[in-house]
Formats: C-alpha cells, sequence, structure tokens
C-alpha cells in the first residue's frame, strides 16, 4: 500500500462522498416507490408533466422531482469523479477503471429510470413488466454502488484484483456476488408486492401469499426471505472460509464486517415482516442491503487482490495472472 499525498486523501474524501451522497439518492428513489408518487410527473421525461419546473406541484409531484433533481446532480458527481479519477491515477490504475465504469452504471441508472416513468411502470401499476424493469434497476443500481466502493477502495492504494488462478476462492466470491443480485432483485419484487398489496395484519399477509387467486407479485413475494436466509449462509461461512485462505488483514475486517452487516439486514426484515412494511423500515432494510452488497464487494477486492497472501494453491498455477 502506497502512502497517500495530500491530492490523493482529498480524492479519497470526495470518492466518499459521491457513495454516501448516491446512497441517499437510492433511498430518496425507493422512498418514491413506496409513497406511490413515481406518477408525480406523470409519463413525462426529463421533464416534469411537461414542464421545466412544475407550477403549484402536488406532494407527489414535489417528490418525484426532488428525485429528479438529486439524480441530476448524482450524475454531475460521477462525472467530476472520472474526470479527477482519470487525472489522479494512471492509465491502467484500478481506480481510474472503477470511476469509469461507476460513470457508465450512473447514466445507465438514469436511462432505466426513464424507461419505468415513460412506460408508465408507476404508482398502482401491478403489470409484471414492472417486476423485471424493478430487477434491472436493482441490478444496475447494485453495480453502481459497486463500482463506487471500488474507487473508494482502488484510492487507498490497495493492489489490483486478479480473476485468474483464484482456484475455490474465486468461485465462493463469485457465487456471492451472484447471489447477492439474486437476493437484490427478489427484495425489489417482494417490496413493490408490499407497496401494491398492503397486509391488515401479518396473517392476512400469509393469506396473500398463499392464496390461489393471488397476484403473481405476491407468489413471487414468498421466496426472498429463502433466499435470504440461504445467502447468509453463504456470506457468513464463505466469507470465514476466504479469510482462510486469503489471510490478510484487509480480508478478516471485509469478513467480520460482512457478517455483522448481514445479520443486522436479516433483523431488520424481520421487523419489516412483523410492521407490515412501513415505509420506514422498507428504507432501513435497503440501506442495509447497499451495506452488505459494499461488504461483498470489499471482501472481493480484498479477497482477490493481486497481492493477498493464499493458503490455497492456485487452480491454475501455469495460467498468467491478468489484472481485472
Amino acid at each position: 500500500m502506497t502512502l497517500p499525498t495530500a491530492a490523493t486523501r482529498r480524492f479519497q474524501w470526495f470518492s466518499q462522498g459521491v457513495l454516501l451522497y448516491t446512497l441517499g439518492v437510492i433511498l430518496w428513489g425507493a422512498f418514491v416507490r413506496a409513497t406511490g408518487s413515481g406518477a408525480g410527473c406523470g409519463d413525462h421525461w426529463p421533464v416534469c408533466n411537461g414542464e421545466v419546473v412544475p407550477r403549484a406541484p402536488s406532494l407527489q409531484t414535489l417528490i418525484e422531482y426532488t428525485h429528479r433533481l438529486t439524480s441530476g446532480l448524482a450524475t454531475v458527481l460521477a462525472v467530476a469523479l472520472y474526470v479527477w479519477g482519470r487525472r489522479e491515477f494512471p492509465k491502467g490504475h484500478p481506480g481510474r477503471r472503477a470511476a469509469f465504469w461507476a460513470l457508465v452504471f450512473m447514466l445507465t441508472e438514469g436511462l432505466v429510470g426513464a424507461g419505468i416513468v415513460l412506460l408508465k411502470y408507476v404508482a398502482q401499476d401491478a403489470r409484471l413488466g414492472r417486476a423485471v424493469w424493478m430487477g434491472v434497476h436493482l441490478t444496475n443500481t447494485f453495480l453502481l454502488v459497486g463500482a463506487q466502493t471500488l474507487v473508494v477502495w482502488a484510492s487507498r492504494g490497495r493492489a489490483r484484483m486478479v480473476l485468474r488462478g483464484q482456484g475455490s476462492a474465486g468461485a465462493v466470491l463469485g457465487a456471492s456476488i451472484l447471489g447477492m443480485l439474486v437476493l437484490g432483485v427478489s427484495g425489489a419484487v417482494a417490496a413493490l408486492g408490499d407497496t401494491l398489496f398492503p397486509a391488515t395484519s401479518l396473517a392476512h399477509g400469509f393469506e396473500q401469499d398463499l392464496s390461489e387467486a393471488a397476484h403473481v407479485l405476491l407468489r413471487l413475494r414468498v421466496f426472498h426471505p429463502i433466499i435470504a436466509v440461504g445467502m447468509g449462509a453463504l456470506l457468513v461461512f464463505g466469507g470465514r472460509w476466504v479469510a482462510r485462505v486469503r489471510p490478510s488483514p484487509d480480508v478478516r475486517r471485509a469478513s467480520t464486517l460482512l457478517t455483522a452487516v448481514y445479520v443486522a439486514q436479516l433483523g431488520a426484515g424481520v421487523v419489516n415482516l412483523v410492521l407490515l412494511a412501513p415505509v420506514a423500515m422498507q428504507l432501513v432494510h435497503l440501506l442495509l442491503a447497499d451495506c452488505v452488497w459494499m461488504c461483498v464487494v470489499r471482501l472481493c477486492a480484498a479477497g482477490l487482490a493481486e497481492d493477498a497472501p493464499r493458503l490455497e494453491p492456485s487452480a491454475d498455477p501455469a495460467s498468467r495472472v491478468e489484472p481485472v
């Protein structure tokens, strides 16, 4: 790890600020969905109800319009992060590459959001296509947050990641990434079902899930807690195993933090279920999901680092190690 210069420390603070701001925008977007305010600007984009600045806006319009303004600022920050990253790091540096992908996923995030509005997958729309778009939106959001997390990680002078020759450690970490994406998509579908078909009691919620006449979103909702428990086992035990075969301080810290945050996430999920998914708990649950994802990304960055110590032989010792 190289000692940071004053300019690098400033970039570190800026990259952390961009990540925190992006998380805030993501939570506000969830608030838009949970309050049914997605149609606050009608099916117009990028203008709001045909106007650049809405006149005499309703509360729903204010909520949606605020999300668009904050999202626009997030895009500006992503551009600034990329430009600064190009100036701060040499060609091929992992921080520079991560900043590039953070900008790409920020742009695609805006396009997905625009698609949801233009296709009218907002408010009380219960078409199955909306669930598909919500899944795409969640996946892109995870990729965006992951890229920004890697910018912060690389700015601290960590070694670059390598994929080839990582053996079973690479397989476990790859499964963790894919599993988290599946879990995130199932959570997005479950949250949509909670919003569109709110239960009046816990018993009523179970009746909704088990009813033969239940909407497909309710039928899919039941899979989320099952996937969550399975992913919990994979992340906790897989993380501890990776810490044994890649015994660096960074890996151990990442594994420990991942376990703690995932336990908190499961607890929040139970509270969210018992309280019938109030808006505040949905936001807490989403924030913790993003934190779990960042922990997984951090574990991958540490466990797949070029200089990570190994107690496990490479799966392909003859292969040439190539940087990501």
